[in-house]
């Protein structure tokens, strides 16, 4: 259980420290210019347009590697969350609370929210709610796929302990 809380902790601790970062200590765009420069799936993203803050975020209007790299955040935003979701989740189950699931979401919703104020405060960078939703979905998503592997294994393990007790 110990190691859980752990891994939690480092998490909410990555988390943070990406958080105070200024965007061009985080940019990726140098490195996707060296190692991308044939611009690969461009005709592909081209196709696509994200409403973000007001805006649209396209490869027209942000360019091939600012677009890639705001995919690339926002898919860290979805599926980082999810996993701190699960642990919490796992956790809340160790513990045998009710509704661990509801919990973990909860949770999520308050750390990202807490997340995207720290985020405000530091330089060049901005706290937005779309974010915070971006990333309760990926602690609903991640938990909800986790539960239901969990459902699924604890059911075929339920089968194989049945044939097995019948023989």
């Amino acid at each position: 259980m110990k190691k859980y809380f752990l891994i939690a902790t480092i998490a909410i601790a990555i988390i943070a420290l990406m958080s105070s970062m200024t965007y061009e200590q985080q940019s990726i765009v140098p490195f996707l210019q060296t190692y991308f420069a044939n611009k690969p799936f461009e005709q592909v993203l081209r196709s696509i347009e994200i409403l973000y803050w007001n805006r649209i975020i396209s490869v027209d209007t942000s360019g091939y590697y600012y677009f890639v790299e705001f995919l690339i955040r926002k898919a860290t935003h979805f599926f980082g969350y999810g996993f701190v979701g699960v642990i919490f989740y796992g956790i809340y189950r160790h513990l045998r609370w009710r509704f661990p699931a509801l919990i973990a979401i909860i949770s999520i919703f308050v750390i990202a929210s807490l997340d995207e104020y720290r985020q405000s405060l530091t330089p060049g960078r901005t706290g937005i709610f779309q974010d915070v939703l971006l990333d309760t979905c990926g602690a609903v998503v991640c938990i909800s796929f986790f539960a239901l592997l969990l459902f699924l294994v604890r059911g075929t393990t339920k089968v194989q302990a049945q044939k097995m007790g019948g023989r």
